[in-house]
């Protein structure tokens, strides 16, 4: 097994951009290809609670925090947000159907929300703007908390 902190990094990347471009492309087809209105009428079939709130919840975390993933920037965070939106559709939609998408299942909200952990637990990698802005943002933070 390779341990190297640049296969890390490197793994951390080609996870991260797959795993957004899943994430991206979901957010899309919520708000431009079902519209918001389609996706809460949806989740009101489904007995989701607060319907229209849910459907904006999870259209903008996934968009948003599928791009976030990609360059890597609030990462811990943003993986957490998409995390609560898989356990959502979890929950609500996919329990009880089996694993097999074709029947409703879970398999797909199970993988994004297993990668979710990863990311949340590992952080982007140095392959990221998290790891280009971050040292910047404490070197500047302590420096502020210093001068106090």
């Amino acid at each position: 097994m390779i341990r190297s902190p640049l296969t890390r990094d490197v793994a951390l990347l080609l996870a991260r951009i797959g795993i957004g471009a899943v994430f991206i492309a979901h957010g899309w087809q919520k708000l431009f290809d079902y519209g918001i209105d389609g996706v809460a009428a949806s989740f009101d079939q489904m007995d989701v609670p607060l319907p229209t709130a849910a459907a904006w919840f999870s259209a903008l975390v996934e968009l948003v925090g599928g791009a976030a993933l990609i360059i890597g920037v609030a990462t811990p965070v943003v993986a957490l947000f998409l995390l609560a939106d898989m356990v959502g559709a979890y929950i609500f939609v996919h329990a009880g159907n089996g694993m097999f998408v074709e029947q409703g299942g879970a398999e797909l909200v199970l993988a994004l929300g297993a990668a979710s952990i990863v990311f949340a637990g590992l952080g982007s990698g140095r392959f990221s703007l998290d790891h280009v802005v971050g040292p910047r943002l404490w070197k500047t933070e302590a420096a502020g908390t210093e001068s106090r």
